[in-house]
């Protein structure tokens, strides 16, 4: 993620809708991909206030209305009144309960983190009208039971209400509530828990029905193992009845991984994701310039991100937070990012997907 600059020449950041220098409010323009200050209209309509751009906007109607989105939308440009992210809402909180909208508020901002870094990559993802299959689609719920706490007993990213079935991304949204996702974190004894983070995950197994699933299944097979054997009910039982693999370290990129191989695809597409975002903000931050991951080979992201994961788990000590580069990423963990990054650049460019013959 890059930041941008206010025509004050404040610095501004992806989530802003105001400049905190100058008071000028803030939104995306989706002509340009900034953050740019709106010039307003007696129309109601706004004008992009960068020089080089100009576009006639509009704000999406969860920034003009919900408070919970800072993106516009292309004033002639037909369509409804939702963004290019709040569109693939289907399901939203119930915001006559207290805290949800807050819920909502940074669900929303994971939402546009995650499907920026899919744009920069060029990754394919789109709704049913679009003419995408699977079509994307969101849905954010409140737990029903959490009085009970039962979802507890759940394992990673499959708690209730949390997980993928054809497209269709659901979100628990406790999981934006940081008390809540903080137990849970140290419950289920995970190095990370974050929203991107599961939107990540989630995500992976979006990409694995589009791009693996029928298409280079047998090269799949040969990075992760077999999927269909054992079944991922009986890979799931098992998980939690014995806990990971012992040796999961060795192998996976985390304990989960070690459950089935469409998890390892899921927990390990995320860690790609995670390598991306790390290496194109410090890049854009003028903090590395050793590695454009838009354009790297894979072995030279795996030591740039290690190499910046030192200072910055360092920094991330200095000031008592958690590591903010956790994983060890031993040789096969390696293999499988290989097999991750051919096929989000084949995704992105068009091109063959992985034969499997990296591993």
């Amino acid at each position: 993620m890059k930041s941008f600059s206010c025509t004050c020449g404040n610095t501004t950041f992806f989530e802003n809708t105001q400049c905190v220098a100058c008071g000028h409010e803030l939104g995306w323009c989706p002509a340009c991909r900034n953050i740019v200050p709106l010039q307003p209209s007696p129309d109601g309509t706004f004008q992009c206030g960068f020089s080089e751009c100009g576009a006639v906007l509009r704000k999406c109607h969860n920034y003009a209305v919900e408070q919970v989105c800072n993106r516009c939308i292309i004033a002639n440009g037909g369509g409804g009144e939702l963004c290019d992210c709040c569109r693939f809402n289907e399901t939203i909180p119930d915001l006559s309960v207290p805290g949800n909208r807050a819920m909502w508020h940074r669900l929303e901002s994971a939402t546009r983190r995650l499907l920026y870094t899919l744009d920069i990559l060029n990754l394919p993802y789109g709704t049913e009208e679009d003419g995408v299959s699977p079509p994307l689609v969101f849905d954010f719920k409140a737990d029903l039971a959490a009085q009970k706490r039962w979802w507890w007993q759940m394992g990673k990213e499959e708690r209730v209400y949390t997980g993928h079935a054809d497209g269709r991304i659901t979100i628990n949204i406790r999981e934006a509530d940081p008390v809540e996702r903080e137990k849970s974190r140290q419950h289920f004894e995970e190095a990370h828990r974050t929203i991107i983070g599961h939107f990540r995950h989630e995500i992976a197994h979006y990409y694995w029905q589009m791009l693996v699933e029928k298409q280079c299944e047998d090269a799949f097979v040969a990075v992760f193992g077999n999927h269909a054997d054992p079944t991922y009910a009986q890979a799931q039982e098992r998980y939690y009845r014995d806990g990971p693999l012992p040796d999961w370290n060795r192998r996976c990129v985390s304990a989960y991984a070690s459950m089935h191989p469409w998890e390892d695809f899921a927990e390990t597409f995320a860690t790609y994701l995670d390598i991306v975002s790390v290496l194109h903000t410090a890049r854009s931050m003028d903090l590395s310039d050793e590695c454009d991951p838009l354009n790297a080979e894979l072995t030279v992201m795996v030591t740039s991100y290690a190499k910046l994961g030192v200072v910055l788990n360092e920094m991330n000590r200095a000031m008592g937070l958690v590591d903010l580069v956790p994983e060890i990423l031993v040789p096969p963990v390696v293999a499988k990012l290989q097999f991750i990054h051919d096929l989000v650049r084949s995704a992105g460019q068009n091109g063959p997907l992985p034969d499997g013959k990296n591993a």
